[in-house]
Protein backbone atom coordinates (compact mmCIF):
# COMPACT_ATOMS: atom_id res chain seq x y z
CA UNK A 1 0.00 0.00 0.00
CA UNK A 2 1.44 3.42 -0.90
CA UNK A 3 2.38 5.75 1.92
CA UNK A 4 -0.42 8.14 2.86
CA UNK A 5 0.33 11.69 3.90
CA UNK A 6 -1.98 14.57 4.79
CA UNK A 7 -1.03 18.23 5.25
CA UNK A 8 -3.30 20.53 7.24
CA UNK A 9 -3.53 24.27 7.67
CA UNK A 10 -3.95 25.17 11.34
CA UNK A 11 -6.14 28.24 12.03
CA UNK A 12 -9.63 27.72 10.67
CA UNK A 13 -9.05 24.02 9.97
CA UNK A 14 -7.88 22.52 13.27
CA UNK A 15 -8.69 25.39 15.63
CA UNK A 16 -10.85 28.49 15.78
CA UNK A 17 -9.47 31.40 13.78
CA UNK A 18 -9.50 35.06 14.75
CA UNK A 19 -8.80 38.28 12.86
CA UNK A 20 -7.11 39.38 16.12
CA UNK A 21 -4.77 36.34 15.88
CA UNK A 22 -4.51 33.34 18.17
CA UNK A 23 -1.81 34.52 20.58
CA UNK A 24 -1.65 32.01 23.44
CA UNK A 25 -2.54 28.45 24.40
CA UNK A 26 -5.57 29.87 26.25
CA UNK A 27 -6.88 31.38 23.00
CA UNK A 28 -6.14 28.20 21.03
CA UNK A 29 -9.48 26.36 20.84
CA UNK A 30 -9.88 23.24 18.70
CA UNK A 31 -12.81 23.14 16.30
CA UNK A 32 -15.41 20.47 17.13
CA UNK A 33 -14.27 17.09 15.84
CA UNK A 34 -10.85 18.26 14.59
CA UNK A 35 -8.71 16.50 17.20
CA UNK A 36 -10.71 13.29 16.77
CA UNK A 37 -10.30 13.59 12.99
CA UNK A 38 -6.52 13.86 13.23
CA UNK A 39 -6.37 10.89 15.60
CA UNK A 40 -8.59 8.79 13.30
CA UNK A 41 -6.45 9.67 10.28
CA UNK A 42 -3.34 8.78 12.22
CA UNK A 43 -4.87 5.42 13.23
CA UNK A 44 -5.74 4.81 9.55
CA UNK A 45 -2.07 5.11 8.64
CA UNK A 46 -1.79 8.73 7.52
CA UNK A 47 1.35 10.70 8.30
CA UNK A 48 0.09 14.13 9.40
CA UNK A 49 1.87 17.45 8.94
CA UNK A 50 0.71 21.02 9.58
CA UNK A 51 1.69 24.03 7.43
CA UNK A 52 0.70 27.35 9.00
CA UNK A 53 1.33 31.04 8.41
CA UNK A 54 1.97 32.68 11.81
CA UNK A 55 2.70 36.33 11.02
CA UNK A 56 1.69 37.26 14.57
CA UNK A 57 5.29 36.45 15.49
CA UNK A 58 6.66 38.91 12.94
CA UNK A 59 4.10 41.48 14.07
CA UNK A 60 5.25 41.12 17.69
CA UNK A 61 1.83 39.88 18.88
CA UNK A 62 3.19 36.67 20.39
CA UNK A 63 6.52 34.92 20.81
CA UNK A 64 8.02 31.75 19.43
CA UNK A 65 7.64 30.35 22.95
CA UNK A 66 3.87 31.10 22.81
CA UNK A 67 3.61 29.39 19.42
CA UNK A 68 5.50 26.35 20.70
CA UNK A 69 3.11 26.15 23.68
CA UNK A 70 0.10 26.20 21.33
CA UNK A 71 1.62 23.45 19.21
CA UNK A 72 2.50 21.42 22.31
CA UNK A 73 -1.17 21.65 23.34
CA UNK A 74 -2.28 20.51 19.86
CA UNK A 75 0.12 17.58 19.84
CA UNK A 76 -0.85 16.55 23.39
CA UNK A 77 -4.58 16.60 22.58
CA UNK A 78 -4.00 14.44 19.49
CA UNK A 79 -1.67 12.09 21.41
CA UNK A 80 -4.28 11.69 24.18
CA UNK A 81 -6.48 10.06 21.52
CA UNK A 82 -3.67 7.87 20.22
CA UNK A 83 -2.84 10.01 17.19
CA UNK A 84 0.31 11.77 16.06
CA UNK A 85 1.27 14.93 14.21
CA UNK A 86 4.63 14.19 12.66
CA UNK A 87 5.63 17.73 11.75
CA UNK A 88 4.53 21.36 12.09
CA UNK A 89 6.05 23.88 9.68
CA UNK A 90 5.31 27.57 10.19
CA UNK A 91 6.11 30.91 8.59
CA UNK A 92 6.68 33.69 11.17
CA UNK A 93 6.95 36.47 8.58
CA UNK A 94 4.61 39.35 7.83
CA UNK A 95 3.10 39.44 4.31
CA UNK A 96 5.15 42.53 3.39
CA UNK A 97 8.37 40.55 3.89
CA UNK A 98 7.51 38.51 0.77
CA UNK A 99 9.31 35.43 2.08
CA UNK A 100 9.23 32.17 0.09
CA UNK A 101 7.73 30.17 2.98
CA UNK A 102 4.54 32.21 3.45
CA UNK A 103 1.51 30.65 1.78
CA UNK A 104 0.39 31.09 -1.03
CA UNK A 105 4.04 30.45 -1.87
CA UNK A 106 5.18 26.85 -1.64
CA UNK A 107 8.06 27.05 0.85
CA UNK A 108 6.27 25.49 3.82
CA UNK A 109 5.05 22.55 1.74
CA UNK A 110 8.51 22.09 0.22
CA UNK A 111 10.00 22.09 3.73
CA UNK A 112 7.54 19.38 4.78
CA UNK A 113 8.45 17.31 1.71
CA UNK A 114 12.17 17.61 2.46
CA UNK A 115 11.94 16.88 6.17
CA UNK A 116 9.44 14.01 5.81
CA UNK A 117 11.16 12.68 2.66
CA UNK A 118 7.94 12.57 0.65
CA UNK A 119 6.73 13.39 -2.85
CA UNK A 120 3.92 15.97 -2.65
CA UNK A 121 2.23 14.81 -5.86
CA UNK A 122 -1.48 14.32 -5.12
CA UNK A 123 -0.98 14.65 -1.33
CA UNK A 124 -4.17 16.14 0.16
CA UNK A 125 -3.59 19.63 1.58
CA UNK A 126 -6.57 20.78 3.63
CA UNK A 127 -7.15 24.50 4.06
CA UNK A 128 -9.80 27.15 4.55
CA UNK A 129 -8.21 29.94 2.53
CA UNK A 130 -7.21 30.60 -1.03
CA UNK A 131 -3.53 30.80 -0.03
CA UNK A 132 -3.65 27.19 1.24
CA UNK A 133 -5.19 25.95 -2.00
CA UNK A 134 -2.84 27.88 -4.28
CA UNK A 135 0.24 26.64 -2.38
CA UNK A 136 -1.00 23.06 -2.79
CA UNK A 137 -1.42 23.50 -6.54
CA UNK A 138 2.09 24.99 -6.87
CA UNK A 139 3.68 21.75 -5.65
CA UNK A 140 1.34 19.32 -7.44
CA UNK A 141 -0.51 18.42 -4.24
CA UNK A 142 -4.31 18.03 -4.06
CA UNK A 143 -6.04 21.01 -2.41
CA UNK A 144 -9.10 20.35 -0.24
CA UNK A 145 -11.34 23.08 1.16
CA UNK A 146 -13.20 23.03 4.48
CA UNK A 147 -16.11 25.32 5.31
CA UNK A 148 -14.75 26.19 8.75
CA UNK A 149 -12.67 29.32 9.30
CA UNK A 150 -12.55 31.36 6.08
CA UNK A 151 -13.86 28.44 4.02
CA UNK A 152 -17.24 29.89 3.04
CA UNK A 153 -15.66 33.14 1.83
CA UNK A 154 -13.05 31.16 -0.11
CA UNK A 155 -15.71 28.98 -1.73
CA UNK A 156 -17.68 32.07 -2.78
CA UNK A 157 -14.61 33.47 -4.55
CA UNK A 158 -14.00 30.14 -6.30
CA UNK A 159 -17.63 29.92 -7.40
CA UNK A 160 -17.41 33.42 -8.88
CA UNK A 161 -14.51 32.06 -10.93
CA UNK A 162 -12.38 34.93 -9.70
CA UNK A 163 -9.26 32.81 -9.90
CA UNK A 164 -9.28 31.68 -13.55
CA UNK A 165 -10.22 28.09 -12.79
CA UNK A 166 -6.95 27.38 -10.96
CA UNK A 167 -8.99 25.82 -8.17
CA UNK A 168 -11.49 23.88 -10.25
CA UNK A 169 -12.37 20.42 -8.91
CA UNK A 170 -11.29 21.10 -5.33
CA UNK A 171 -13.09 18.70 -2.95
CA UNK A 172 -15.18 20.67 -0.44
CA UNK A 173 -16.05 19.28 3.00
CA UNK A 174 -17.93 20.73 5.95
CA UNK A 175 -15.00 20.35 8.34
CA UNK A 176 -11.89 18.30 9.08
CA UNK A 177 -13.97 15.47 10.53
CA UNK A 178 -15.78 15.15 7.17
CA UNK A 179 -12.42 15.19 5.36
CA UNK A 180 -11.22 12.34 7.59
CA UNK A 181 -14.36 10.31 6.90
CA UNK A 182 -13.96 10.76 3.16
CA UNK A 183 -10.21 10.02 3.05
CA UNK A 184 -10.52 6.95 5.26
CA UNK A 185 -13.52 5.64 3.31
CA UNK A 186 -11.77 6.22 -0.04
CA UNK A 187 -8.35 5.08 1.22
CA UNK A 188 -6.70 8.47 0.69
CA UNK A 189 -8.32 9.47 -2.61
CA UNK A 190 -10.78 12.40 -3.03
Amino acid sequence: MPERVLILDRDGVINEDSDAYIKSPDEWTPLPGSIEAIARLSHAGFRIAVATNQSGIGRGLFSLSDLNAMHRRLRNLVAAQGGRIEMIAFCPHRPAENCPCRKPKAGLLEEIARRMNIDLTAVPVVGDSLSDLIAARLVGAAPWLVMTGKGRRTLASIEKNVHDGVLRDVPVCQDLFAVANRLIRNQGRP
